[in-house]
């Protein structure tokens, strides 16, 4: 049987055609702007890529290149840029610009052309803020545009949504993404039960095994890089924090030392992994702060992030740390595509598939080594201890009131 084919919008660094892959699909086409990610796909992959703005791109450039005629390919994937509906915009003012931002007219764009390429079925990811209630302008925008396309071409196209967690479905991290899944003939989807469970939830559920850790993900990977080692300002405080934390404990409510305030900075800032737990969502906007870090107090090195995205270890994301960062930041897990992919293979496309015999899997690791050392807080930073004002709430901050901050909170 041929491969089954898939159009790629805002592929990134092919997190997702990388899953798609794994699960017998090939990337006919795929269309990404960013110079980085190209560079990335181009040397990993024979996929043609189309390094353009989507909203200059027409979908029968899409077509001609990808070899297909319009109805012909088997799925469209991508995921539109987020930050319009990114919880992150919160932080500062309580709000996100959501369709407001012009980054939202991506979104229109992937409509377009699945009205054009009129896929067999397709796939949207996107951050769950794109479905927080009472603000769910997005998906209100793809119902409706599902709407128009099948009175306008006689299509049946659904959509099934969900918001999912990474870590349930055996990636080493916890992140939440939401997908909206859909098919030309109207055939219900239902997305795959969580292969895996929280152990910290109790009793194991039908017997499925625990998260996998960041342990599994990184027990075996060597690294002998000196470029990443900690700079900057809070570079000698990260071994005074355990693994598992972040600068909360070194907060009041903490185990450590009242150097900051509860929740006046980013969740990330600090941010440690643990060997026994999954790793926290990695970010796409790296500063010098920004973790999760590696147990050991560095940063993560290109495989180690790609590890945790479950990407093939014959991948190398191009560039340098930090442009690695924010390619695989930006990027959907591949073993999550690849379980994602195979649903839609077998229910919506007809196709003989296991869906438990993933390629991607990851093993459980031997038992992890004890929890690292904590060190002593050094004496820079010490003159930061007393009473820090908490957060007092989404949308209250300094930035949002417009209040001065105090010379303490300035120096943090």
């Amino acid at each position: 049987m041929s491969k089954l084919r898939a159009i790629s919008l805002f592929t990134g660094a092919g997190g997702l055609d990388l899953g798609f892959e794994a699960a017998g699909f090939e990337t006919a086409v795929a269309l990404e702007l960013d110079a980085r990610c190209v560079t990335t796909l181009r040397a990993n992959r024979p996929w043609p890529v189309i390094d353009r703005d989507i909203l200059g791109v027409a979908t029968a450039d899409l077509l001609s290149v990808g070899g297909l005629r319009a109805g012909a390919a088997d799925v469209l994937i991508g995921g539109p840029p987020c930050q319009p509906f990114s919880k992150s915009g919160f932080w500062a003012s309580g709000e996100a610009k959501r369709l407001d931002d012009p980054r939202a007219g991506t979104l229109g764009a992937y409509m377009r052309v699945l009205e054009e390429a009129r896929p067999r079925a397709f796939l949207i990811e996107n951050v769950e803020g794109l479905g927080f209630r009472g603000k769910d302008e997005g998906l209100r925008l793809i119902t409706s545009e599902l709407a128009r396309i099948n009175a306008a071409h006689g299509t049946r196209y659904s959509a099934s949504i969900a918001v999912l967690n990474a870590a349930d479905y055996g990636v080493p991290q916890l992140r939440r993404r939401l997908f909206v899944i859909g098919a030309r003939d109207g055939r219900p989807f239902e997305f795959p039960a969580a292969s895996h469970v929280d152990p910290n939830l109790g009793d194991p559920v039908d017997n499925c095994p625990p998260y996998r850790t960041a342990w599994d993900a990184l027990h075996d990977v060597v690294v002998d890089e000196p470029s990443l080692a900690l700079t900057g300002k809070w570079a000698r405080l990260l071994p005074s924090i355990p693994e598992g934390q972040n600068y909360l404990w070194h907060t009041d409510r903490g185990g450590g030392l009242p150097l900051f305030g509860w929740r006046r900075r980013y969740w990330s800032f600090l941010l440690k992994l643990a060997k026994a737990q999954p790793a926290w969502t990695l970010q796409a906007q790296p500063g010098p702060a920004t973790g999760p870090f590696h147990w050991s107090s560095r940063r993560l090195s290109m495989r180690e992030m790609a590890r945790l995205q479950t990407f093939p270890d014959d991948f190398v994301v191009t560039g340098t740390v930090a442009d690695a960062q924010r390619q695989l930041g930006n990027a959907v897990p591949s073993l999550l595509g690849e379980v994602l992919a195979r649903a839609i293979a077998s229910q919506l496309l007809g196709a003989r598939v296991d869906p438990d015999l993933l390629a991607l899997a990851l093993r459980a690791a031997p038992p992890a080594p004890p929890p690292e050392r904590v060190a002593k807080v050094p004496s820079a930073y010490l003159g930061l201890r007393g009473e820090h004002d908490a957060h007092p709430g989404t949308g209250k901050g300094y930035r949002a009131s417009g209040r001065p901050t105090s010379s303490r909170l300035a120096a943090e």
